[in-house]
């Protein structure tokens, strides 16, 4: 009888025992999961937000099991070569893990994961570094939104603003952020405190595996590319 591609023993890099054993409980646990699901996906995402994954991930617990983390991990429990995937075609898979990427092992139908995944995002306020999606100006005069004791922590910030008569008024114009650019972390607060959302959470399907069966949806991204990676 062949032996079990799935049982190969498998050499992680040389790390402190702790952090060794994550390592491993990790491909073991995306082992069992191919065995367990009828389809694997890879997907990036933008402008992570922990907390809102969760919900994400929750809602599909039930069908479905999501793995982030190391994507050099992912890859040797999967197999990067033909020679070494747990199952036929998963190196293929393995070869798309780059940058912000993760597994979807699920039971679902293909059409139920894509809806889900295209319908999904949620609106979260931007963080230091990341860049505009549009220019916020702020016109000379009262900022009736702030209270007076917020003055001189939007002074703080660079805002040329001073108390009139206990209102926060703005004494000339000023630009918060510039469309495309980099958010400073004063940007970034003081759109906090406007209330503006910039940063939108999206995830975005690469590509599906399931037993004789593989698609890619990333735009520009082939499987004959793939093959000769």
């Amino acid at each position: 009888m062949p032996k079990s591609k799935r049982n190969r023993p498998v050499t992680l890099s040389k790390t402190k025992k702790k952090g060794r054993e994550h390592k491993e409980t990790v491909v073991n646990s995306i082992r069992d999961a191919a065995e367990k699901f009828d389809s694997v996906y890879v997907f990036s995402f933008e402008n992570m937000r922990n907390l809102k994954f969760k919900e994400f991930r929750d809602r599909l617990k039930s069908s479905s099991r999501f793995f982030l983390g190391s994507n050099k991990v992912m890859q040797v429990a999967l197999g990067k070569t033909a020679a070494d995937e747990i199952k036929s075609g998963l190196h293929k898979i393995s070869k798309v893990l780059h940058g912000d990427s993760g597994l979807c092992f699920t039971s679902l139908p293909k059409e139920e994961v894509i809806r889900l995944f295209g319908e999904y995002e949620d609106y979260d306020f931007a963080r230091t570094g990341s860049t505009a999606a549009e220019t916020v100006e702020l016109k000379e005069g009262p900022l009736e939104q702030f209270t007076h004791e917020m003055e001189p922590f939007l002074r703080k910030q660079g805002m040329p603003v001073r108390l009139n008569k206990g209102i926060v008024e703005l004494v000339s114009d000023y630009t918060v952020c510039e469309e495309g650019k980099h958010l400073s972390p004063e940007s970034a607060r003081i759109l906090r405190l406007l209330g503006i959302k910039m940063a939108t959470f999206k995830l975005h399907l690469i590509c599906r595996w399931a037993p004789e069966d593989f698609e890619v949806y990333r735009e520009g991204l082939e499987d004959s590319d793939i093959e000769s990676s």
